[in-house]
Parts: structure tokens; C-alpha cells; sequence
């Protein structure tokens, strides 16, 4: 994949994150009733009028690979929380029989949009004033939230996930043109003044991934729970021949993803490659991914057990969602429609044992 298509592929990521908060998920769309245009048009109307808190929709997605669920993006994603505010949604049009009543949940909850990763800018202390250098990253990356500056150069950052790759990458990039820089220069003076970050390219102008001027080793940065997707459901995306090893390093909401040849032969096509299976199918899977955290309502072992066991019983049913489970909640990860079914179910099965109890 070229630089080009790499700022393309970066740009559509983040694109399409944006668009994730201005949907919203449909669910008891009566289906089969009438013909899909029909039904889109009726729920395009429904959710455009002023008295369903509704606006001006962008976008309405149906049918979609789950029965009776539809999606609709609005222009203005103040109109999603408008929309959210409404008790009661009651799908009412003259050609239609009756009304029927919707449930309208948002499309993301921002688990995907909203990671945390921490930065080691040390590498760069003897070329910049590390100070100057994260004032300017700030200018560059109004998207993110930066901590403070640790003594150790270590830094936090926190917003989208593309956002907080882009400036990773960016930064990979340069460490690896200083180190170039430095033997380059080893036969010229070691005393080098510190410089200011104005003189390089914006963090989008660079490549979206890290590697060796040889292409032998290759680093992707990837969402945890993206990751744990991708081990789960697509392992063979990690399964490659003993001429490349695979490993990986986790740092919170981030891991990144190590290609290495080890084989006798050098072959730095077949490294690249498996890096590009592993970058195409992760953004993929972040475009269509959501996460839904369910809570504990109490912190007793017993009422951890009685979760884990409900959604075990529910698994067989939704094959294609992850649970995570941890000390003080659960992680549902799967399409936006399954995720909601399933948090539902799940919340109703509870619901029902506390009855009994």
C-alpha cells in the first residue's frame, strides 16, 4: 500500500468514525410489510419530523444483516441526542396497518472513538525541547487530550483511535529519520542544537505505519479490543509460515503488533504483506465493530458469577460477539445490532433472577 493510499485509508477511518456518532440503531422495523424503499422513505419521514425530536437525515440503512433493524444518520449529531431524548418512538405512516413502536439506541458508544495511550517522547530529548515539541503536537492534534509531561519523557493521550494512531506513527516515523540522520552524520560533529517540531510534516503527511528502510520488520498499531477480536474470530490472520514471527506488545487501550522476518532467506514482500492483512482487516473490523459495557450491580463474587453465567447461555445465540469479562464489568463486542440484542437480553435474564430470588 502506498503513503497515498495509506492518508486515503486513514482519512476514511476517521471519516467514518465521525458519521458512527451521528447514527443511531433502529431496532423493530416491521419487516416484510412493504417494499424496502417504501419502509426506508417511512423511516426517513419519522425521524425528520420536529415532533420525533428528528432533523435533517443524511442517511437511512435498510434492511441491514439483522431482521428489522435499520440505521439512520442525521446530518447534525445534536439531532442523536435529541432523538435519544424521546421516551417513546411509534412508527406511524398511512401506509402502514398500524403503528409500531421502535427502540432507537445509538450507534457507538464511544469505546472504539476513546482510547488511551502513553507516549515515550524521550527518544527525542536530545534533538527538541520536549516542552516545545508537545505544544506543537497539541496545535496538530486538537483532537487529542494530553497529560502532563513526566520527568521520564513519558506522556498520556487520549481521543479517537485514529487520531491517537496517526500521531504514534507520526512520531515512530520521525525517531526512525533522527536515527538515520545520526549515521548520516557520524563523521560530522555530535553537538546538535535542538530544534522545533515547525521544520517536519504534519502527523497526516507521513505513513501510516511504521517500518525498516528494509522492509524486514514492520509495526501496527491496533485497538486492543480490535485485537482480541481478531485473535478470536480470525486467527488466521496472525497464522503465517516460520520465515515470519508475530508478536505483540500491550499497552492498555493499545497493542502493537510486531512483523519480523526470521526466516534463512530475506524476504521483505512476504513481511509486508502479512502486515497489510493484519492493517486491512483491523480497520475493517473498526468500522463495523461496537462495545457495550455491562456493569456489575454489585461487586460480590456471586453476582459476578450470575452475569458470566447468563451470558454464556446467551453466546450460542450470537456467535459473532466477544465477551471480555473483568473485575467490575463485562465487554460485549460484536456489529452494532448483535451488541444491542444481546446487552438487552441479557439486562432481561437478570432482571428476571432478581424477581425470583
Amino acid at each position: 500500500m502506498q503513503s497515498g493510499s495509506r492518508r486515503n485509508f486513514a482519512r476514511e477511518a476517521t471519516g467514518q468514525a465521525a458519521k458512527s456518532a451521528r447514527t443511531v440503531v433502529i431496532a423493530g422495523v416491521p419487516d416484510g410489510l412493504l417494499h424496502d424503499d417504501v419502509m426506508t422513505d417511512i423511516l426517513m419521514i419519522h425521524f425528520q419530523m420536529s415532533k420525533n425530536n428528528g432533523g435533517d437525515v443524511e442517511e437511512v440503512r435498510y434492511p441491514t444483516m439483522k431482521k428489522g433493524v435499520a440505521y439512520v444518520t442525521f446530518e447534525d449529531q445534536e439531532v442523536v441526542e435529541s432523538v435519544l431524548k424521546k421516551d417513546e418512538h411509534r412508527l406511524e405512516d398511512k401506509r402502514l396497518s398500524r403503528c409500531y413502536p421502535l427502540k432507537v439506541t445509538r450507534y457507538c458508544e464511544n469505546v472504539f472513538s476513546s482510547v488511551t495511550s502513553v507516549l515515550n517522547m524521550s527518544v527525542f530529548k536530545d534533538r527538541f525541547v520536549l516542552e516545545d515539541l508537545i505544544q506543537e503536537l497539541k496545535k496538530k492534534s486538537t483532537a487529542l487530550s494530553f497529560g502532563p509531561l513526566q520527568s521520564n519523557g513519558h506522556i498520556s493521550v487520549q481521543g479517537s483511535f485514529p487520531a491517537i494512531q496517526l500521531l504514534r506513527d507520526f512520531l515512530l516515523l520521525k525517531a526512525k529519520s533522527l536515527s538515520e540522520e545520526d549515521k548520516r552524520g557520524e563523521n560530522k560533529s555530535r553537538q546538535r542544537p535542538k530544534r522545533r517540531l515547525q521544520q517536519h510534516r504534519h502527523p497526516t503527511e507521513t505513513s501510516h505505519f511504521n517500518h525498516d528502510a528494509d522492509g524486514e520488520k514492520q509495526a501496527v498499531v491496533l485497538d486492543t479490543d480490535i485485537y482480541h477480536y481478531m485473535k478470536c474470530f480470525f486467527p488466521r490472520t496472525f497464522l503465517v509460515n516460520d520465515d515470519v514471527v508475530i508478536s505483540d506488545v500491550t499497552d492498555g487501550d493499545i497493542t502493537t503488533v510486531y512483523i519480523k522476518n526470521a526466516g534463512s532467506r530475506s524476504d521483505a514482500g512476504q513481511v509486508l504483506r502479512v502486515k497489510e492483512q493484519i492493517e486491512n482487516r483491523s480497520m475493517k473490523l473498526h468500522n463495523v465493530l461496537r462495545k457495550e459495557r455491562i456493569y456489575f450491580e454489585e461487586h460480590g463474587r456471586d453476582e459476578k458469577r450470575r452475569y458470566q453465567r447468563v451470558c454464556e447461555s446467551l453466546k450460542p445465540y450470537y456467535p459473532s460477539v466477544l465477551i471480555i469479562p473483568y473485575g467490575t464489568h463485562i465487554d460485549v463486542i460484536g456489529n452494532s445490532s448483535e451488541v444491542f440484542e444481546f446487552t438487552k437480553e441479557v439486562s432481561n435474564k437478570m432482571q428476571s433472577l432478581f424477581q425470583t430470588r
